[in-house]
């Protein structure tokens, strides 16, 4: 497996980032989120963003097969970079496409001392991938809705 990381730019990017995306929120958040809410999150929606929003975005991809994104800017925090959103699809867990895509973001992010992620409460998985990276709660917390309430804890890492 030869996994290339690179900017979205192309339709056939967008559409597999928009697949990742959906497909990644099934896999990761039934049961922590709103059912409803997940049922309205559908594949045409999350492909429609990806043609939306095609900025500061890099895409991994297995030969042509989009497997995973990170979106990356600045974040409200002024002065701060922010991870935005990162996924991989289930199954390819487990072979560090994720630290190839959060060092690819890191690199367009070198301006900044201190760089973000917001996670949801209750998502341990992510929140281990980003202790193993080196991201730690700063206990700084926000409510979001998502079809009913959920709180997202915020993570920070420090550059030396």
């Amino acid at each position: 497996m030869d996994i290339s990381i690179v900017p979205m730019t192309t339709q056939q990017d967008m559409d597999g980032k928009g697949y990742v995306h959906w497909k990644s929120w099934q896999e990761t958040y039934t049961g922590l989120v709103d059912s409803t809410y997940m049922e309205r999150l559908t594949l045409e929606r999350c492909v429609e963003m990806a043609h939306r929003w095609p900025r500061n975005i890099l895409v991994a991809k297995d030969g042509e097969q989009v497997v995973g994104f990170v979106g990356y800017g600045e974040s409200e925090t002024p002065h701060w970079g922010e991870v935005f959103a990162i996924y991989v699809l289930g199954d390819y867990h487990g072979q560090k496409i994720g630290y190839k895509l959060m060092n690819a973001a890191f690199e367009k992010l070198s301006v900044y001392k201190k760089i973000a992620v917001w996670v949801l409460k209750g998502n341990e998985r992510a929140i281990r991938f980003y202790e193993r990276y080196g991201f730690r709660l700063d206990g700084a917390e926000k409510d979001i809705t998502l079809g009913t309430p959920n709180t997202e804890l915020r993570m920070v890492y420090t550059r030396q």
